[in-house]
């Protein structure tokens, strides 16, 4: 037995009690192309050049093109340099839920272009693909299978008895858990933890694991390197406990983590978990699960703060986040095709908190989800609006300072431990689109707009335009922090204390050479930082980047207009 196949059989025992564990690895193996040769690669996953884009297949459209080729014209044209990762939305064929509902693995959806286009995206950039583990679509060869009793499709979903206590589960929606389906054994009732269109997978049948795994190959022989891992929180089934983040869930993302080190070790696995912040940090396990995790957490909290022009909670939450070890990073990210998750930030604001944001962001054109809760009233699950919109003003009105407390919310995320995120309609400051919410009745449409290349490039050549501003500021930015060694993503971090309306931390390299010290005014009102509160080191020349400024000896503070920013470095 090889010690591959050894270290996966202690997983299979966890998993599967009963069985030809050895066998079962063997099958894993080969479901990942089998043995490779020896790897030479040593250099590191990352470093402070990285940034991830965002972005549907269709979110940019040419007539006369595919929408994967007009993506790829608009990267190459105003991208080029800012961005190592493209996160390419799902782009399967699907049957809701704007692609998360997956008909077809292997495919491309024929309405977004097929895989020379996807290729020519991975040679752009490192691909980044969702692995839609939890569920798929009802409309899937396999459901029709499952319906028709046969293999394998029969055996590939959960099924419960509706007697069954299943009051602890825990759902991010409000529609029905089980959906009653016929089949020639008679009605069954499979489990459906976001819609009805969407039915949960059986990963306690071995056989659909060793499928996921060739199907997580065939995406890496396509071109991508990151794999997304989807919804995995709900993964494992099991009646009587909330169904969520089972001890289960982590050994299978244990086992995959196993796999791409031995047979594809330049690949990187992304957990992707809007839960409650401690569950949310338990996916980079001890170094042996998720490379990289999204930190949930920051998106409503950073839009708390610049709501009520505190940074208390965004603070106090800061000095909690513990630095990651090598091999795992944050993934930092303020928006994204999905709305500003309310869950992470449970125990961290308080629901008065919660409900004063939601009200407002639905003043400012945006739309609540709710979950369900058993026996409670429905409570506020995220915000769905566009984050240019979510920044029209405070809590208390509307203001003139929308371009730059968006400006500030990017830039803070930017300085982050971690490696940032940037969702493309963020990138161009894009607007609430209700015109499609209309059309679709799903709240997450207000920020999924679709750009006519035509539209887009008219506003990106008038200077007055928020879109030409927002992507000219971000680019300048993320230039920036490309070029700064204390911005790697595992750089040294410490939270300042400056006062209710700063918020800072100071960054240091790896290599111990260079200090940044990363301030951003919260507030519409100007504010004073002392600059012995950041203890700067008195031989060095300290120097803004952002305003390319170098501070004189003899300032004693600075005066921060509304929103802005600083990074002081001191090369």
């Amino acid at each position: 037995m090889t010690a591959l196949n050894a270290r996966l059989c202690d997983h299979l025992r966890r998993l599967y009690p009963e069985g030809d564990h050895s066998a079962l690895a063997s099958e894993l193996i080969q479901a990942m192309g089998g043995p490779q040769p020896l790897s030479n690669i040593t250099a590191p996953l990352w470093d402070q050049r990285d940034a991830v884009l965002i972005s549907y297949g269709d979110s940019i459209l040419t007539p006369g093109q595919t929408p994967l080729a007009s993506l790829s014209r608009f990267i190459r044209r105003h991208l080029q340099h800012r961005f190592t990762t493209l996160h390419l939305l799902p782009y399967f064929p699907y049957s809701s839920d704007d692609g998360f509902a997956v008909m077809d693995y292997r495919q491309v959806n024929p309405s977004l272009g097929d895989w020379s286009d996807v290729a020519t995206l991975a040679r752009q950039m490192t691909l980044m693909t969702d692995l839609v583990l939890n569920h798929c679509s009802s409309r899937s060869r396999w459901f029709e299978q499952f319906k028709a009793g046969q293999a394998p499709g029969r055996d590939y979903f959960v099924t419960a008895d509706p007697g069954e206590d299943l009051s602890q589960v825990v759902r991010p929606r409000t529609s029905p858990l089980l959906r009653a389906v016929q089949t020639p054994q008679g009605q069954r009732h499979v489990w459906c933890t976001f819609s009805p269109d969407q039915v949960d997978l059986n990963f306690a049948n071995p056989a659909l694991l060793i499928e996921m795994v060739k199907i997580l190959r065939y995406y890496l022989d396509q071109g991508s390197r990151w794999i997304r891992l989807d919804a995995v929180a709900f993964l494992w089934k099991q009646p009587g406990s909330d169904c969520l983040n089972l001890p289960q869930t982590h050994e299978i993302i244990r086992l995959l983590r196993t796999l791409v080190e031995a047979l594809a070790p330049d690949t990187v696995l992304i957990t992707e978990t809007n839960i409650p912040n401690r569950d949310n940090l338990s996916y980079f396990g001890n170094g042996n699960e998720a490379h990289l995790i999204y930190n949930f957490t920051l998106p409503p909290l950073v839009l708390h703060a610049l709501l009520s022009g505190s940074s208390t909670a965004l603070r106090r939450w800061q000095m909690s986040m513990p630095p990651t070890r090598e091999g795992t990073a944050y993934l930092n990210f303020l928006a994204s095709h999905d709305g500003i998750g309310l869950r992470p930030v449970e125990g961290l604001l308080s629901d008065r908190d919660i409900d004063a944001m939601a009200n407002r962001m639905q003043a400012f054109g945006g739309k609540i989800s709710w979950r369900s809760l058993s026996g409670q009233q429905p409570r506020p699950y995220e915000i769905n609006i566009s984050l240019f919109d979510a920044c029209r003003g405070t809590l208390l009105q509307q203001d003139q300072w929308q371009m730059a407390r968006f400006l500030c919310a990017h830039t803070l995320m930017l300085g982050l431990e971690g490696i940032p995120a940037l969702y493309l309609h963020s990138l161009l400051a894009t607007e609430n689109d209700q015109q499609k919410l209309a059309n679709t009745g799903n709240n997450r449409a207000i920020n999924r707009h679709n750009w006519s290349t035509v539209e887009l490039e008219a506003a990106l050549i008038d200077p007055s335009s928020p879109r030409r501003q927002a992507l000219e500021q971000l680019s300048q930015r993320l230039k920036l922090r490309q070029q700064q060694p204390a911005f790697h993503p595992n750089a040294t971090q410490f939270t300042l204390h400056l006062g209710e309306s700063l918020f800072g931390f100071w960054r240091q390299s790896r290599d111990r050479r260079q200090s940044i010290f990363a301030v951003h005014n919260l507030s519409h009102q100007p504010q004073s930082l002392c600059l012995a509160d950041l203890n700067l080191i008195e031989p060095d020349c300290w120097r803004d980047l952002i305003g390319n400024q170098t501070l004189e000896r003899t300032d004693a503070s600075l005066t921060l207009a509304p929103y802005q920013c600083l990074w002081l470095t001191n090369q």
